[in-house]
């Protein structure tokens, strides 16, 4: 390669393409380096035509993108019954008829999402329906809500999960957060190999975890095994009503157990995800979803008006329900150890959903564009670091504590379903497809239930942390805004999509900072010439102090003597710093010159890593003061160090 293309590939230029007449260069090109650990972390690079080994099947979507929604039936008819447990234990009766209620608003759900799928398959879900039909101010709300209740996703299901396994080994207690912690690096460590490889990794639990629960519900429905034994904990069911059976405990109860419908959306958000053909899989991910979840949910408020379950003390809705179901036995433990593992896991739809909800606001100016990026893997690598990095510190502000952060839960998936199902509508008023009245009715009875769902969560929870993501909501959306204004700023500075003026070249001045005369020297001065033939060494000598001799003291003499050509300019200085001088230089040069002004910084490259330490100061301190400079170009010339023979 000849100098000019080194000094470029170093400095602050765009890389030149391929040759025009090199044809195979792109089919041959090899792949990217990677450093070894990493490589060994997240696998090989892989190329854009290998994209569909990562793409997953809607079996492996009920682990990628469902296990937040399917998990949610170990809290899900708990919180009912909590609510319940209010008016005594007269109003337990009611967790059936509620529980059908939601699994029908589910059903409406699954509907308007296999819905959004076919007609927005790019996904994005409630943002896309939103941007499409409602504007962007509502698209921007129901990014910036599933943006924090993605974040809550993880940092909840993670903590869930621990949880669950500090409470069957107590010792563990002290050390909830490294476990937190330890999570999250695995399931992001695995999101940034591909999505399909996290899914065949969740794959096996998830199956696990839905046979093991629907077993226990028929075994429960048919003839129960542990019917009589003795729970362990004391009942905290009131023994006298607290508070009248009303339409508002109700209301309540039925908005603390839709909870269970978090995740349903993030199929919809996740359609690229799929193999070809897309829509297609991704519809038959969302309908198994839906059969699964609804059928767990009705069996398990059968069992649980059935055998009358209250809240217990150490002993949740779901666990006194196995319970009695199968007994205390092998079969228990082998469900429990299951469900601790898939609360846990089920962090991975947000790492399945986010990154692409971010890359369609990048998309659209309103995100930094590189989460539309695409790393090594062909993964939206920011996205998901930028999840872990928000949800990792989410776990440690609330020390790995679930119920801190169960308030906060929910509330932004449902305004995604409100605006989604809004959305809708309108998209079916203008479209008018066939049966599109009834379309349009089964989405706007899905919008006011979702909508009146998302009131009671924000008045009811309030005071107990609610108020943090009426907070955090226009926090997002101002930032969205004031990023798209900086991008229209800078497009209509750019002029992109205008057509520019010809280019014109300009004389090129190559400035070349050097301390001592050396073979790097010569190499710096080689490429510099190559670039331009006005090429100007330059020196800082620093007044030393008497009778400690300084080395450059020398060096006009020993170039005089060499003569390579440039001219060598020796600024002297009283002060340590070499960068005053030389801006001060560029400044002098550039107030009678219009000539492009390039800095060419010799720089040295040892052979192994941990050395470069030792070597390239100038450079550091150099380009830190240059780089902001728009009437400067800043380059590097690197000289490699062979490795010494032993």
């Amino acid at each position: 390669m000849t100098g000019r293309g080194r000094a470029a590939r170093e400095g602050r230029v765009a890389h030149p393409g391929p040759p025009s007449g090199d044809s195979g260069s792109a089919a041959t090109a090899s792949a990217p380096r990677a450093s070894g650990v990493w490589q060994v972390l997240t696998g090989r690079p892989l190329r854009t035509s290998e994209i569909g080994t990562e793409q997953i099947t809607p079996v492996e979507g009920l682990s990628a993108l469902s296990l937040d929604a399917l998990t949610s039936v170990a809290y899900g008819p708990e919180a009912i019954i909590v609510v319940l447990a209010v008016g005594g234990a007269s109003s337990l009766h009611l967790i059936l008829p509620i529980t059908v209620a939601i699994v029908i608003l589910l059903a409406i759900l699954v509907v308007s999402y296999r819905q959004v799928i076919d007609a927005y398959p790019g996904g994005g879900g409630a943002y896309a329906v939103s941007r499409a039909n409602l504007g962007a101010g509502a698209s921007l709300v129901a990014g910036a809500a599933l943006i924090v209740d993605y974040t809550l996703t993880v940092a909840v299901s993670i903590a869930a999960g621990v949880a669950a396994l500090t409470s069957a080994f107590p010792s563990l207690t002290s050390a909830t957060v490294p476990l937190c912690l330890g999570f999250l690096a695995l399931i992001t460590l695995l999101n940034l190999r591909g999505l399909g490889a996290s899914a065949r990794a969740f794959l096996l639990p998830t199956v696990l975890f839905i046979v093991g629960m629907l077993a226990i519900i028929a075994v429960g429905l048919v003839h129960p095994l542990g019917l009589h034994e003795p729970l362990p904990g004391r009942s905290l069911l009131a023994t006298h009503a607290l508070q009248v059976v009303s339409v508002l405990l109700i209301l309540k109860a039925f908005s603390a157990g839709c909870s269970a419908l978090t995740g349903v959306e993030a199929i919809a958000n996740g359609v690229p995800l799929f193999r070809k053909p897309r829509a297609v899989r991704a519809k038959r991910t969302e309908l198994m979803l839906g059969l699964i979840l609804g059928t767990m949910l009705l069996g398990l408020a059968v069992l649980a008006q059935r055998w009358h379950i209250g809240p217990r003390s150490n002993q949740t809705a779901l666990s006194q329900i196995m319970s009695m179901a199968v007994g205390r036995h092998w079969a228990y433990y082998v469900v429990s150890l299951t469900i601790t593992i898939v609360l846990a896991l089920a962090a991975n739809t947000s790492f399945g959903g986010l990154p692409i909800l971010a890359s369609l606001l990048a998309r659209d100016d309103y995100l930094p564009h590189l989460f539309a990026l695409r790393g090594d893997r062909q993964v939206f690598t920011y996205g998901i670091g930028v999840l872990a990095v928000l949800s990792g510190g989410l776990l440690i502000a609330v020390n790995g504590n679930t119920n801190a952060m169960i308030p906060l839960f929910a509330i932004g998936v449902f305004t995604g379903f409100t605006l989604s199902q809004g959305g809708l509508v309108i998209h079916w008023w203008r479209t008018r497809p066939p049966r599109w009245h009834y379309r349009a009715f089964v989405n706007a009875s899905g919008a006011v239930v979702t909508g009146l769902a998302t009131v009671i969560f924000l008045v009811s929870k309030f005071a107990q942390g609610a108020w943090i993501v009426v907070i955090a909501v226009p926090a997002f959306v101002l930032l969205f805004r004031r990023i798209h204004r900086y991008y229209q700023r800078a497009a209509r500075e750019l002029g992109i999509g205008e057509i520019p003026a010809p280019p014109a070249g300009k004389e090129t001045l190559v400035i070349v900072p050097v301390n001592r005369i050396s073979r790097l020297t010569r190499f710096a001065l080689c490429e510099a010439l190559s670039l331009s033939s006005d090429v100007r060494a330059l020196s800082v000598l620093t007044d030393h102090v008497e009778g400690q001799p300084h080395e450059n003291d020398d060096l006009e003499r020993q170039w005089s003597q060499w003569n390579p050509g440039p001219t060598l300019t020796v600024l002297r200085t009283e002060f340590s710093s070499v960068v005053a001088p030389i801006t001060a230089f560029i400044d002098e040069i550039r107030a009678s010159d219009d000539r492009q002004i390039v800095v060419l910084i010799p720089v040295v490259v040892p052979p192994r890593w941990r050395q470069r330490l030792l070597h390239n100061q100038i450079d550091l301190v150099l380009s830190a003061a240059l780089h902001r400079r728009a009437d400067v170009v800043v380059a590097r010339v690197s000289m490699p160090l062979r490795e010494p023979t032993r």
